[in-house]
């Protein structure tokens, strides 16, 4: 195999990125070897090197606990539970949580073999806040909401308000082009105006 098909093989593995894709950033990178291949080659390099997961919450950076776990502003008696840290990274873009987080590390599912030793649900025990809130934010899938079922049982005790994403009907979004299960949700959680 040669160094440009060990590249676009690789490539190809991205999310997002099939083979045609794959081939067509690595002719890019490759073009561009001076101003992007070396400058992305040392970012990935430095990023191997240096960004790790948090001991803590299970998010990723350079330094350990992460910059979220040491931040004196973020309300400790609210942990935002998720299922990998893309997650965590989609509700921080939206500046609308100021509290903590904590990475499962993914859901339940009995077909792939994913059982409740497999995710981080004795750290998730460990912080509930006690008198706080534990806000469920795991995807409206079979697997997600399994999951928050199972964590909503193991969470009675602590002591935490434990609570859910609303699910439903988007910000800007029609009706007519909404699938029949976001409706039903929507449905189930209306509140008055």
């Amino acid at each position: 195999m040669t160094e440009i098909e060990r590249l676009v093989q690789l490539l190809s593995k991205l999310p997002g990125l099939g083979p045609r894709s794959g081939r067509r950033a690595a002719l890019q990178l490759l073009k561009r070897r001076e101003t992007l291949l070396l400058p992305l080659a040392a970012a990935l390099a430095a990023a191997a090197q240096r960004v790790h997961p948090c001991s803590t919450c299970g998010n990723l950076d350079e330094s350990d606990p992460c910059a979220i776990c040491r931040d004196p502003k973020r309300d400790p008696q609210m942990l935002c539970v998720v299922e990998d840290v893309a997650d965590l990274w989609a509700i921080e873009r939206t500046g609308a949580f100021a509290g903590r987080y904590h990475v499962l590390g993914g859901t339940l599912s009995a077909l792939d073999g994913i059982g409740p030793e497999d995710l981080d649900v004795p750290g998730l025990l460990r912080r509930a806040p006690r008198g706080g809130e534990v806000i469920i934010a795991l995807n409206a899938t079979v697997e997600g909401q399994t999951t928050a079922h199972y964590l909503i049982d193991r969470l009675a005790p602590s002591g935490a308000a434990v609570t859910r994403l609303a699910h439903g009907v988007p910000v800007g979004g029609e009706l007519d082009y909404l699938d029949e299960g976001t409706l039903a949700a929507a449905l189930k959680a209306r509140r008055p105006l």
